[in-house]
């Protein structure tokens, strides 16, 4: 995918891991309601789980996905407030959804309130999830994470890692 580009990519890589790229602007209907890229359907056709995320985006888990966070948040410290904040602040705002026969799915109203979401959204592949966006705020997020420095910065991090994991 180009930077800045809009592309509509699905990719399996080995082991059936499913990745979700591209991005895509939608329509949010009267009731709530926002297209699925038809790309992302099939990942979570076994179905999805919506949550509060970061940046003040919401994340959509296909349930593998959402199995695999989940336990990951359980094998946290309870006795380590953040890891309790961080754990109310996925769950407590988590909602289970299935994708309607129109390829939708029904955003809870305390979610779209929660993130600013009216009228239209940015659909955004983000690995292992979806995030939605407002179209606003993602250009903005898009516009700082497209900074050259920024880039070669987590690419120079990329390469540390492999020199790492190679040792």
């Amino acid at each position: 995918m180009g930077l800045g580009g809009f592309t509509t990519e699905f990719t399996r890589h080995g082991g059936g891991d499913s990745v979700f790229t591209g991005e895509y602007r939608h329509t949010i209907d009267g009731k709530g309601r926002v297209a699925v890229p038809v790309r992302f359907r099939v990942q979570l056709d076994g179905g999805a789980f919506v949550s509060r995320w970061l940046d003040n985006c919401l994340a959509v888990f296909p349930r593998a996905a959402w199995d695999e966070l989940a336990a990951k948040v359980a094998a946290l410290p309870t006795g380590n407030a953040t890891a309790r904040e961080f754990s109310r602040f996925l769950f407590g705002s988590a909602f289970e959804l299935e994708i309607d026969a129109q390829g939708r799915l029904l955003l809870p109203a305390t979610l779209r309130d929660w993130s600013g979401l009216d009228g239209e959204a940015m659909v955004v592949g983000a690995r292992d999830h979806a995030e939605i966006w407002t179209p606003e705020r993602w250009d903005g997020y898009r516009g700082t994470m497209e900074s050259s420095d920024a880039l070669a910065a987590q690419l120079e991090g990329l390469r540390s890692e492999e020199h790492t994991s190679e040792l």
